[in-house]
């Protein structure tokens, strides 16, 4: 039987060490230099730019784990737009989640037309089962981008008005974006920006545990669950296995 070769081949560092600074950059509000240093003080000496590149090249695979881990998502859909500026030029980023607020899918675009709404919706369904529910602010764009998507033809469409707060779920996603893009002093570049926020929020949310509902010791032992299954999927062993 042939060899499969580890996708850690020829790094200098164990595996181990590169899926801590993945999780640590997605995880918290961590610069690439702050995660340099936290490396440094535990006798690792890396520069931020191989961090930078191991977020690059194995971020989306542990982001695929991630999905995977998490079953089938719910079957109602809350999307939302929020605008994003990339050096002074104004952008759209498109999220879904659904019922349970678990992050669907994001895109990012320089418009909010119904073509964007419309490339968005086949977006999240190339990856997701239809939904019996969607639910969105009353922008003209969704509904008329739905009624030329034959999949979206029988699901029903919900309309809130954005002031209400009904449609919490898809506004609150936005929360963690805004404050990692205050860290980062601002987004750059449109193509970096989209493959970050499509690692964030997955690695994030496997992270992330409703906490002031939970007794601490609940809280500590699914976490550990959590960093346990991070580990078995980021490992060398189920990387081979594939």
């Amino acid at each position: 039987m042939k060899k499969i070769e580890s996708p850690f081949h020829g790094f200098r560092f164990p595996a181990a060490v590169i899926r801590c600074a993945v999780r640590w950059y997605h995880r918290f509000n961590l610069s690439l230099r702050d995660i340099e240093e936290l490396l440094l003080e535990r006798g690792v000496s890396v520069t931020y730019e191989s961090i930078r590149n191991w977020c690059d090249r194995f971020g989306a695979q542990f982001v695929r784990r991630a999905k995977a881990s998490r079953g089938t998502p719910g079957s109602t859909w809350h999307l939302d737009e929020v605008f994003v500026k990339l050096q002074g030029e104004p952008y759209v980023l498109w999220r879904a989640v659904d019922e349970h607020g678990t992050e669907l899918d994001v895109l990012l675009q320089k418009r909010r037309d119904k073509t964007a709404a419309k490339r968005f919706f086949s977006k999240v369904l190339r990856s997701h089962p239809v939904p019996t529910k969607i639910v969105t602010d009353q922008l003209r764009s969704y509904p008329a981008a739905k009624a030329e998507l034959p999949e979206l033809a029988g699901v029903k469409h919900v309309f809130v008005k954005a002031s209400a707060r009904v449609n919490n779920r898809a506004e609150n996603s936005h929360q963690p974006t805004r404050r990692r893009e205050r860290q980062m002093q601002g987004f750059r570049d449109p193509r970096r920006t989209q493959a970050f926020l499509s690692r964030f929020g997955p690695i994030r949310q496997h992270f992330v545990l409703p906490r002031h509902r939970m007794k601490a010791a609940s809280h500590r032992a699914q976490l550990k669950a959590r960093l346990h299954a991070w580990y078995d999927w980021t490992g060398v062993q189920l990387f081979n296995a594939n």
